[in-house]
């Protein structure tokens, strides 16, 4: 919702910005607010002791949170920045796709702590609007926490993940708007993917491996100084 808000306040504001010179080069800091929406996750997992077994179970997500912020330089038509940022939502349904077992009421969690390097290209204009592209690529700490779902078949609430982390490689790719108030204060809304190298979870006794994905939509405020 607090994005719908900025992005409509964006597009009213244009008219009244019209006149406003470009954003210009310099430094700058930036924060942002937006949704997540995971693809729908293939997780491997075992069990191990007497009678070990391996699953191959699909997960789906509700929307989840995107927050986080950078620092960088504009040079003009090129940026170059650092990001902080998490991404994570709740798990909405498990599926384990061998036996179709289907597990409701499912209480876990997924997300991604990520420090990326991005680096943008700006498709400058006379007016205070600039689309940009680019992407970046870093690490992430993915995490998972206790997960436990109801068999709808037996009525039975199984735990089927251990909480744990891992860090991997992470890279994203997206595209935005600029939308210059002034030469120093800008609205940006953008569009990311983001994915992540195969996680590795290994407490007690079961075992999970995960890749994180995820379509982000996010509104902030860019300074520069």
């Amino acid at each position: 919702k607090s994005v719908i808000v900025l992005v409509a306040l964006a597009i009213l504001a244009v008219p009244a910005i019209g006149s406003a010179f470009p954003p210009r080069p310099g430094p700058y800091l930036s924060g942002f607010l937006g949704a997540t929406f995971p693809v729908d996750m293939d997780v491997t997992s075992t069990q191990f002791g007497p009678g070990a077994q391996t699953f191959n179970d699909r997960v789906e997500f509700d929307p989840g949170i995107n927050i986080g912020g950078s620092g960088g330089f504009d040079f003009g038509y090129l940026r170059i920045e650092g990001e902080l940022s998490y991404k994570g939502a709740e798990m909405s349904s498990i599926v384990e796709k061998n036996s179709q077992t289907r597990y409701a009421n499912v209480d876990g969690r997924a997300g991604a702590f990520a420090m990326m390097g991005n680096a943008f290209l700006d498709l400058r204009n006379p007016s205070p609007v600039t689309p940009y592209i680019g992407g970046g690529v870093g690490i992430a700490n993915v995490r998972l926490t206790n997960t436990d779902g109801t068999d709808t078949r037996t009525g039975f609430r199984t735990r089927l993940y251990d909480s744990d982390d891992d860090t991997v490689f992470a890279y994203q790719a997206g595209a935005g708007l600029e939308i210059a108030f002034t030469q120093l204060l800008s609205l940006d809304i953008g569009y990311r993917y983001f994915g992540t190298a195969k996680a590795k979870f290994n407490r007690h006794s079961t075992e999970a491996e995960l890749k994180f994905e995820s379509h982000n939509v996010s509104a902030g405020f860019r300074f520069k100084f």
